[in-house]
């Protein structure tokens, strides 16, 4: 997935301009829409899943490599310790366990 022209890295400046977006459409979402605050939030979290995913494929090379499986395991078994993490965490707060 190297489209560099003359050693330009196209895609890594594209995916940090699209970042940049997502990252701007969240802080307007935020500041300058009179939304509910549970749909505020809803999108904001849309759009950090989206810009995670984009950061996965465009910086951390995910399809890149000669075992893009292997890559693919180490992904879902982060994102599974992660939401193991994040929920425990919302339970011990909550039930002081």
């Amino acid at each position: 997935m190297k489209n560099h022209s003359n050693g330009f890295p196209m895609t890594q400046v594209f995916g940090f301009v699209l970042s940049l977006v997502l990252t701007f459409a969240a802080l307007f979402v935020a500041l300058k829409t009179s939304l509910s605050f549970q749909t505020i939030i809803w999108i904001i979290g849309s759009l950090a899943v989206v810009q995670a995913a984009l950061q996965l494929f465009m910086f951390m090379h995910l399809k890149e490599g000669e075992d893009g499986s292997t890559q693919t395991i180490n992904i879902i078994y982060g994102v599974f310790i992660a939401a193991v993490t994040v929920a425990g965490s919302i339970w011990v707060m909550s039930f002081g366990m």
